[in-house]
Formats: C-alpha cells, sequence, structure tokens
C-alpha cells in the first residue's frame, strides 16, 4: 500500500508545490510518517525534497539570485544542522516521555516529538489561511534571520519552504528566479540535514537503524516528485499560490491534528 500512497501523496504536493515554493516536505512527511517511525519519514522526506530541488535546479536553476542564495542559504544550512541534531534529542526523549490512551478501541501514542512536530504543522497552516499571515513579507535586512528560522525548522521537521517562500516573496524577483532561487537554497539546507541523519540513523540507531529506513518508497517517490516538477514546468503559467496555499493548509491541519493526537 505505502509503494502506491506514497508516490502519490510526492507526485501532487510535487506540482502543487512547484510555483510556491513549499509544500512538498509539508505535505509528503505526515503521509510517510503514517507508514514509518517519525525520524525515519522525516530523514526520507529529505531525500524526496533534495531530489526534487536538484532536478528544479536542472531545469531552472540558471535564474537563481546569488545575492539571496548567499545571504539567506548560507545561514540556514548552519541552522540545519542545529535543527537535525535537535530531531535526534527530542527522538531520544520520546521514547521515555510517551502518553498512551485509547481512541475507538486502539492505542493512540503521543510522544514530545509527535506534539511538536502538530504545533509546528499548525503554525504553518495558520501562515498560509490567516488573511494577516497570508501575505506577509520581510525586507533584505532581515534575509539572514529568515534563513536561521527556515533552515532550523528545516532540519527538525523539513518544514522550510513557507518561511523561506514568506521572505524571498519580498524581494520582487521574477517568478523563474524566485523558483530556481527556492530550490537552490531548499537543496542546501537539504544536504546539511541529510548528512546529520545519516550519522543519527546510520551510526546511532534512530528510528530503529538503517533496517526501518524507507529506501525503495523513498526511491519510488523521487521518481514521481519529479514527474510532479515537469508538470508543474508545463502548466507553470496556469498555477496560482492562493488555491495552492489553501490546500496545503487544510491538509496540513488535518494531519497536525491527527498526529497531536497520537492518532498516527
Amino acid at each position: 500500500m505505502e509503494y502506491i500512497v506514497i508516490p502519490f501523496a510526492a507526485l501532487v504536493a510535487s506540482v502543487l508545490s512547484f510555483y510556491s515554493g513549499f509544500g512538498l516536505g509539508t505535505l509528503l512527511m505526515p503521509v510517510l510518517a503514517v507508514f514509518f517511525p517519525l525520524p525515519a519519514a522525516i530523514a526520507a522526506t529529505a531525500v524526496v525534497h533534495g531530489s526534487n530541488n536538484l532536478f528544479k535546479i536542472m531545469m531552472v536553476g540558471i535564474k537563481a539570485d546569488r545575492d539571496l542564495v548567499v545571504r539567506f542559504g548560507l545561514p540556514a544550512i548552519a541552522a540545519a544542522f542545529a535543527g537535525a541534531w535537535a530531531l535526534h534529542l527530542f527522538t531520544a526523549v520520546s521514547g521515555s516521555s510517551a502518553f498512551t490512551y485509547t481512541l475507538l478501541g486502539k492505542a493512540a501514542v503521543i510522544t514530545p516529538l509527535k506534539f511538536l512536530l502538530a504545533l509546528l504543522m499548525l503554525g504553518f497552516a495558520a501562515v498560509d489561511i490567516h488573511p494577516a499571515l497570508k501575505n506577509m513579507k520581510f525586507d533584505r535586512k532581515y534575509l539572514p534571520l529568515g534563513g536561521v528560522l527556515s533552515g532550523f525548522f528545516g532540519g527538525l521537521s523539513g518544514h522550510q519552504g513557507a518561511l523561506r517562500s514568506a521572505f524571498l516573496v519580498k524581494t520582487d524577483v521574477t517568478p523563474e528566479a524566485f523558483v530556481a532561487t527556492n530550490a537552490v537554497i531548499g537543496f542546501m539546507v537539504d544536504c546539511a540535514r541529510m548528512a546529520v541523519y545519516a550519522y543519527t540513523i546510520i551510526l546511532l540507531g534512530d528510528a530503529g537503524g538503517t533496517d526501518k529506513f524507507p529506501a525503495g518508497v523513498a526511491a519510488v517517490s523521487v521518481l514521481a516528485s519529479v514527474a510532479g516538477v515537469v508538470i508543474g514546468l508545463k502548466f507553470l503559467h496556469k498555477a496560482t499560490i492562493s488555491v495552492i496555499q489553501s490546500i496545503t493548509a487544510a491538509m496540513l491541519g488535518l494531519i497536525a491534528v491527527l498526529l497531536g493526537a497520537g492518532v498516527i
């Protein structure tokens, strides 16, 4: 079942996130979390997300704004290392601080990591739908701060794109440069956090080690996400960020509630 549901989610999320610059990680990670432990789901999402951004770079990367990449991307890389390590720490705490209860005859487990990720998802959903936050923009002088926030949350839970897009959209770059710059910075953060995930999963055994890492599902999902980029390129002129934000927020909010309640 996971070989159908997860790649399909990767395809849909890739198409939805192509123009907005965010959505792939926020939508795909919760779906992976239904089938696999959270650390493994987050790491697999990073692989798909990084491959997706790499393919975008191959297609439109030459149009990326170098100044934005440096001023936003470098702080994001440093913060991504910290966020990914924080994931390891929360994973360790989760093992001894779980709260279990029965819901409709089934055991529901709430861990500190699940609860934290649920709060993060609800926060990003609010950014997408609240009128005062949906169109928030930031000046270029705040780019390093945006990089730190985006990178840290990217490393911790994979949710980096919403904040990054909110900062970068203020710079008034062209749509092509916006997509390309988002892809380049996103790939930089993905590389940083995947390095930490590799260490914590392979050497420290988070989520059961490599035996629990869904390599096959991740590989198929990478192909599905690449197909989504191709579709996004073809229909770029018809995309509307407002619709994408609404769909992303609705799905994100639903998964956040289920995750926070310990159902998934």
